[in-house]
């Protein structure tokens, strides 16, 4: 014991048993007792959607890899040959194993990559037949259902991370997971933070984890933490990206690049004069092209691609005819991988001439960094390092989560006189405590972010009605079950 205990001093500081000065209790802010509140049920209600999306695009990670492996076959050839046969050759080659639709696309094979004819049938939907060639023989490998150029499996991951093949209801489930995804993320540096900075340590302790800690709630928490701190930037890059194509939050993200004519810029595919319709050729290699009302001579395929590889179109493309007859055709470029290729030029079928240019360099910023973000969240962008980056923060966020869990259960009151299944949730109050700044400032944010999220509001508003209620509930029930003293009469 202290000398100064034992001085008789009225005001003593209280001291521990090994003789260290203990810190006083010190009472939370009602900004962080509302934060920590907050955390605390938005992770043990929300965590389960993350550990689907997490599994989920763990899975997805796998699809490049999967590809090769399901439909080695289809995608690339067994012998590449010297020079590629003309794509009229290969687009009629697929036409007659696949006589039904009309062409979409035709994506021209490059080294060992075989050419990609997809064709367009109303009672596929978004779906399409891709039917792939030996762009050296001409030679069918095959036929395959894809959704915007991807594989059957890449599609049935893709569905089910994104709505579990539960179609348009099943998409709440991952735009409500990455609502909350940068809540969560954030709410946990500010309170490890707060935490921390409390006990004085230093930036290299918010960082690593307290090793020296027993076993129980401090070191599970310090694991929770610092994880999360590490993988902070990566889990809100997946929030933002995730929900600018989510069903609510990303018609608003939409609505916001149209306020702000930040999209992509469309192609024009007006052309000045009515080309003429060339008469047939005797290759039987006629075929419509998309929503074309007249014949298109397969020549017309080599006369688009070469002017684009003229103007400047390098690397894989992809030769869309036109939707309308009397209008261009449209090449772009689909090299996804850094550094991206994204040109575009409308040809003339009929002549081979560049009518319209829109160059990736010339995209509103915007509209750049939503696409990038895209590739990078689907892992494509930096090719297998994505893929192990991506990974990588799936596999980290398990981890926190299960050592959320770990570190509720933990806290779990083990007396013979208060045994709980888990730990009990931090106090109620900090809303009512909170200053007048605070509020006028955070109620209109939190509006507006939940107007701008609607899943996120709407979960939010749930959380607080429910909160509140139960808090009546439990005060009605402790003021009934106090006992009403009396005074005996005659005292």
């Amino acid at each position: 014991m202290s000398l100064t205990a034992l001085s008789g001093s009225p005001t003593p500081k209280p001291t521990t048993t090994d003789d260290t000065p203990a810190r006083p209790t010190r009472r939370a802010s009602p900004i962080g007792a509302l934060l920590l509140r907050l955390h605390f049920y938005a992770g043990i209600l929300v965590a389960p959607f993350l550990v689907v999306a997490a599994l989920t695009g763990l899975a997805y990670t796998t699809t490049p890899q999967l590809d090769k492996i399901l439909y080695s076959d289809q995608l690339t050839v067994a012998q590449v040959g010297d020079r590629p046969l003309p794509l009229a050759d290969q687009v009629g080659a697929a036409r007659n194993a696949h006589p039904d639709g009309s062409v979409a696309s035709v994506q021209p094979g490059d080294g060992d990559q075989s050419t990609r004819v997809t064709f367009s049938l109303p009672e596929l939907g978004e779906k399409q037949h891709t039917v792939y060639v030996d762009p050296y023989t001409a030679q069918v490998q095959g036929q395959l259902t894809t959704w915007f150029g991807s594989t059957p499996a890449t599609t049935w991951l893709d569905d089910l991370h994104r709505n579990l093949h539960l179609g348009v209801v099943g998409r709440h489930y991952s735009e409500l997971a990455a609502s909350w995804l940068w809540v969560l993320a954030l709410g946990g540096v500010i309170l490890w933070w707060r935490r921390r900075s409390a006990n004085r340590a230093t930036a290299r302790h918010l960082l690593v984890p307290d090793l020296a800690a027993g076993k129980g709630v401090r070191r599970t928490r310090g694991w929770h933490a610092t994880t999360g701190i590490w993988l902070t930037v990566g889990l809100l890059f997946l929030s933002a990206t995730g929900l600018t194509w989510s069903r609510y939050a990303g018609a608003n993200f939409g609505a916001g690049l149209d306020a702000l004519s930040a999209r992509a810029p469309e192609i024009s595919t007006s052309l000045t004069a009515e080309p003429a319709v060339p008469a047939e050729s005797g290759g039987g290699h006629e075929h419509g092209p998309a929503g074309a009302g007249g014949v298109v001579e397969s020549a017309a395929f080599d006369r688009v691609a070469a002017a684009a590889r003229t103007a400047g179109l390098a690397g894989p493309v992809e030769i869309a005819p036109a939707v309308e007859p009397g209008s261009a055709w449209t090449v772009t470029q689909v090299d996804n991988t850094w550094p991206v290729a994204k040109d575009r030029v409308a040809v003339d079928p009929s002549g081979g001439q560049v009518t319209a240019r829109s160059d990736f360099a010339d995209w509103p910023l915007l509209a750049k960094l939503s696409g990038l973000g895209i590739q990078a969240h689907m892992g494509i962008l930096f090719g297998p390092v994505n893929q192990i980056l991506l990974a990588a923060l799936a596999l980290g966020l398990l981890c926190v989560i299960v050592w959320g869990y770990r570190m509720w259960w933990q806290r779990r009151p083990t007396r013979a006189d208060r045994r709980a299944l888990a730990g009990t949730p931090p106090a109620r109050g900090g809303a009512r405590r909170l200053p007048l700044w605070a509020l006028l400032i955070g109620v209109p944010v939190t509006a507006a972010i939940g107007w701008a999220l609607p899943l996120f509001g709407l979960t939010l508003l749930a959380f607080l009605v429910i909160d509140v209620v139960a808090g009546a509930v439990s005060r009605r029930h402790r003021t009934a079950a106090t006992p009403i003293s009396t005074t005996p009469a005659g005292s």
